[in-house]
């Protein structure tokens, strides 16, 4: 299953919720809607600097990421920035793909 990094940044009403709720009470909710999409919490962690949450998940598609990201982002309480992650042996067969490229001015 395709795994992701999901990083958080709350807004003030996010905020007020981790304030009221607590930070295990958010990585559950994670959880929860992580699940409903047919993925699964590798882990979450809080951080400090440009984003207040992190999250690696394992999820079924990106359309399954999109949608996740989509409604948490309509939500209000948070603003997400998905990145699909990539094992060692994905870029290994990445690597030795042949592609028809012409740079530009060659």
């Amino acid at each position: 299953m395709p795994k992701y990094l999901i990083e958080a940044s709350y807004t003030s009403e996010g905020v007020k919720g981790v304030q009221s709720a607590g930070g295990s009470s958010r990585r559950d909710a994670v959880a929860a809607a992580l699940e409903s999409v047919g993925g699964s919490l590798e882990s979450f962690y809080f951080g400090f600097g440009d984003h207040d949450a992190y999250v690696t998940a394992d999820l079924p598609d990106n359309e399954s990421a999109a949608a996740l990201a989509i409604s948490v982002n309509a939500a209000g309480g948070a603003i997400v920035k998905t990145t699909v992650l990539l094992t060692p042996e994905e870029v290994d067969a990445a690597a030795k793909r042949s592609v028809g490229y012409r740079a530009p001015g060659s």
